[in-house]
């Protein structure tokens, strides 16, 4: 049992599960659309989130505490640059276009981890975007939206119509609800001065804002031109599944509640979309 929970925590902890979370929104945007299975971009957005998370969780470790990395960070290490060189092949493979849409997520990435503003202009002493007052939520949600559903778009020559910015929003509020569950679990890590949403309105209005974001999240649906049921009622199951994680979302809960099980709803979802 112990190898096979080291095995879970290197899976989680290496970023391959919220990767295969990216790769399965990148599919269903290709089912949505009736695009053809784009490898290029399916295993570009993979390898890109092992790449940019581990980056942004381990760059302040690695930079400081480098002589001293535990083992299992030098393996992610290792592992990381391993999964940026196959990014870098995918990358070349791409449409231009979705190069230009690239570099515009890879720099709010960057930004992200990196300290560049002067200290006065923060709530905290980081000097990053991930240190922003509110705002680490929506730029995760932000960049998944456009990683998911603009890049397999624009990479399969589609033009971005009304449906797909409508999908962009969907998928926007879609990762906004997942993310509850997680804001809810750090409340007892992150600093006062990050003004999360449940550190802003408490955990009870927190957890009612979740179940509103899946409503929106299903309403949307309506200002599409046709509305495709075997695709809702997929949609629905998958915003119900992920109700009932919120609704029993507490800061105490055991730390694979959200990293493997709420982080696994868009696998979920895709294989619903599939079978």
């Amino acid at each position: 049992m112990k190898i096979v929970k080291q095995l879970l925590d290197f899976y989680i902890n290496s970023s391959i599960h919220v990767a295969l979370a990216v790769y399965a929104l990148s599919w269903i945007t290709l089912l949505v659309f009736n695009l053809p299975y784009d490898e290029n971009i399916l295993y570009f957005n993979f390898y890109a989130t092992i790449t940019g998370y581990n980056f942004v969780k381990y760059f302040g470790i690695a930079k400081w505490h480098h002589r001293s990395l535990a083992k299992w960070l030098k393996v992610i290490q290792v592992f990381s640059f391993f999964s940026f060189l196959l990014m870098l092949f995918y990358a070349f493979r791409l449409e231009p276009k979705v190069i230009v849409v690239l570099t515009g997520l890879g720099l709010i990435t960057f930004l992200y981890a990196i300290p560049f503003w002067p200290k006065q202009m923060y709530l905290d002493e980081h000097q990053n975007l991930r240190q922003i007052s509110g705002l680490k939520v929506y730029i995760i949600a932000a960049v998944w939206a456009f990683t998911t559903v603009v890049l397999p778009i624009l990479n399969n020559n589609q033009e971005l119509e009304t449906k797909v910015w409508i999908t962009v929003l969907q998928n926007f509020v879609f990762v906004l609800a997942l993310m509850i569950p997680f804001e809810i679990r750090d409340l007892k890590y992150d600093s006062i001065k990050l003004a999360t949403i449940p550190q802003q309105i408490g955990i009870k209005k927190t957890k009612i804002l979740g179940v509103l974001l899946l409503f929106f999240f299903l309403g949307l649906n309506v200002f599409k031109e046709e509305i495709l049921i075997h695709f809702l009622y997929k949609e629905v199951i998958v915003a119900f599944v992920l109700m009932l994680f919120t609704l029993f979302s507490t800061k105490n809960r055991n730390k694979y509640y959200a990293s493997f099980w709420v982080e696994a709803l868009p696998i979920l979802w895709l294989l619903l979309m599939l079978f």
